[in-house]
């Protein structure tokens, strides 16, 4: 699925997948949510977890793959970011998704309400019937 409004929420196939392979673990979702209220450095992010700093390292990789993070260094030190815009177009697709279902359930309550089965609704008059 290509997502199209504007340049700003453009994504390809690929670039769905990579954000929703990178979102479906649970640090890595951890990541992103602290280093968006604040950039970070991997060794502080790997002290949080109980886990080794390559393994934090690589978490950060598959990110910033994805394109959720950046990273740039500051000295000996790798700060890493949090990426609004990626997590705008991740939103984006989702309203999108939702959209689609609630018009898919809508026409499926008009169909519902129609339904000449269903008891509860009144029946129109036969047509030719004569009258009581």
């Amino acid at each position: 699925m290509v997502v199209h409004r504007d340049e700003t929420t453009r994504l390809d196939d690929d670039e769905v997948d990579g954000i929703f392979r990178a979102l479906a673990d649970a640090t890595r979702r951890d990541i992103v949510r602290r280093t968006l209220t604040g950039e970070a450095s991997v060794s502080d992010l790997a002290a949080l977890y109980d886990m080794s700093f390559a393994a934090v390292q690589k978490h950060v990789a598959v990110l910033e793959g994805a394109g959720l993070v950046t990273k740039h260094p500051r000295g000996r030190e790798r700060l890493v970011r949090g990426n609004p815009a990626a997590i705008g177009k991740a939103q984006h697709l989702l309203a999108q998704y939702e959209q689609l279902w609630r018009g898919r359930i809508e026409r499926l309550d008009a169909l519902l309400a129609d339904d000449p089965t269903d008891p509860t609704t009144e029946a129109p008059p036969a047509s030719g019937s004569a009258p009581d």
